[in-house]
This record gives C-alpha cells, sequence and structure tokens, in this order.
C-alpha cells in the first residue's frame, strides 16, 4: 500500500506499477483489500474500503434508478427524510442519507452532494444495496476485481482514476462521481496530490457475492501514468 509521497514523476509510476504488480502476484495478501463485508469500524484511518451498511431493497421505483446523497445536520433529520430505500451513515464528519430512486427524487431539509445513475440492473430479482467507504491516500488501488452488479463512487475528497478493459474514466476534485456497470474487471486509484476520502454502491442481486477478485486481467496503467503526471506538477 503506498503512502503518496512519492518524490518525482519517475518514483510516482515505478511505485504505482509496482502496487498493481504485488496486488496481481500476491492476491491472498492483499483479499481484504476489497472484502466488502468487513465492516468499517468508528475510526477513519487510511486504507481500504469497508463496508458501512448493506441494505435489501425487495421494492425500488420503476424506470431507471439513482444514487441520491444528500447531508444532514443530524439524525433525526435524515430519518425525516428517508425513505424506504434510503439508508443513514455517519461518515467524514456528518450525517448522510444514501437513497436509491428516480433522478428527480429529492430529500427534504437535505443538501444535496450528488445524484449518481442511470444504474442499470435487471428487473425481477431481491437487490441489495452495499454502501463502502475508503480512505486512499494518492497511488493506493483496490485489488482487481469485478462485481455482479452497477458500482458508482462519490469522492468527498480528492481525485479518482477507474481503470477497466473499456477504457478510463478520471474523476477531480470534491464531489466527483464515476460509475461502472456489472461485469468488467476494475482497478479503482486515488490520483493528484490529496487524500481520496469517498463512497461506493454496489447494487447487486441479493443472492449473489457483489465482488469476486479476478487474475484474468491486468491494468495497462494508465491510472499509473496519471498519477505520475500529477506528482510532477
Amino acid at each position: 500500500m503506498l503512502s503518496g509521497r512519492q518524490s518525482s514523476a519517475g518514483a510516482a509510476l515505478t511505485l504505482a506499477a509496482g502496487a498493481l504488480a504485488l496486488v496481481v502476484a500476491v492476491p491472498g495478501e492483499y483479499a481484504w483489500g476489497q472484502a466488502t463485508s468487513r465492516s468499517c469500524g468508528a475510526e477513519e484511518t487510511v486504507g481500504p474500503a469497508c463496508l458501512l451498511a448493506h441494505q435489501e431493497l425487495p421494492r425500488l421505483p420503476s424506470g431507471p434508478l439513482y444514487w441520491h446523497l444528500d447531508q444532514f445536520a443530524s439524525k433525526a433529520d435524515a430519518r425525516a427524510a428517508a425513505k424506504p430505500t434510503s439508508t443513514i451513515v455517519d461518515a467524514f464528519g456528518t450525517v448522510w442519507l444514501f437513497t436509491i430512486e428516480r433522478k428527480n427524487w429529492r430529500a427534504k431539509r437535505g443538501r444535496p452532494a450528488a445524484v449518481i445513475g442511470p444504474l442499470s440492473v435487471k428487473s425481477g430479482p431481491t437487490l441489495a444495496a452495499d454502501y463502502l467507504r475508503s480512505i486512499f491516500s494518492p497511488g493506493m488501488t483496490a485489488p482487481v476485481h469485478v462485481h455482479s452488479g452497477p458500482e458508482a463512487f462519490f469522492a468527498f475528497t480528492g481525485d479518482t482514476c477507474l481503470e477497466t478493459p473499456e477504457g478510463t474514466q478520471v474523476g477531480r476534485g470534491p464531489g466527483n462521481s464515476l460509475k461502472i456497470r456489472a461485469g468488467p474487471p476494475m482497478l479503482l486509484m486515488a490520483i493528484g496530490k490529496k487524500q481520496r476520502r469517498g463512497f461506493a454502491l454496489i447494487l447487486h442481486e441479493a443472492t449473489k457475492s457483489p465482488t469476486t477478485l479476478t487474475q484474468q486481467w491486468r491494468p495497462p496503467g494508465s491510472c499509473a501514468r496519471l498519477l505520475a503526471l500529477d506528482q510532477a506538477r
């Protein structure tokens, strides 16, 4: 795991590439890095993703689904605005209401942070939402993995790079968000020069495991190259 204290562009690229190689070469050592069943503790420290909340969603609105993130002054206010598809969590010094709803839905009295979607899911099976929290220093990654449902990312602080066989997505600055459909292998990396604190949602069939580690694909290094450029500036 990287500290983000690289001193040059070359060092940044070497360390980031080394991290990818280590994740692939020693998967057992990093299996906990994307273990979505590992519950978050009260202390928020730099490290891999942990599970903030798990919620089964037997009933969802018809039509395209979106992840709404709203901030509240108190849990009481969040509960007053919550729907059956909402989850309330404490993280990064505030109370959050996470809700799966239509795009035009709005939480009452909340401060909107993001609306991310649409999230492509199959109709019929009961779905579950796994909400994750992570704190990455620049250069830190999650092991290469796949999900059985779409995943969405929100960065409270920091920059995000998501690499898949289909290309590379980049989010810059506080509040950036990305999403990916179910299936493709992926690598998530914190880039830039600031600590990335963020959330992720995996929306999956309740009877299926949300996350599976894989060695069937090796990232070509697009995120590592972006990190190197960022560190050189």
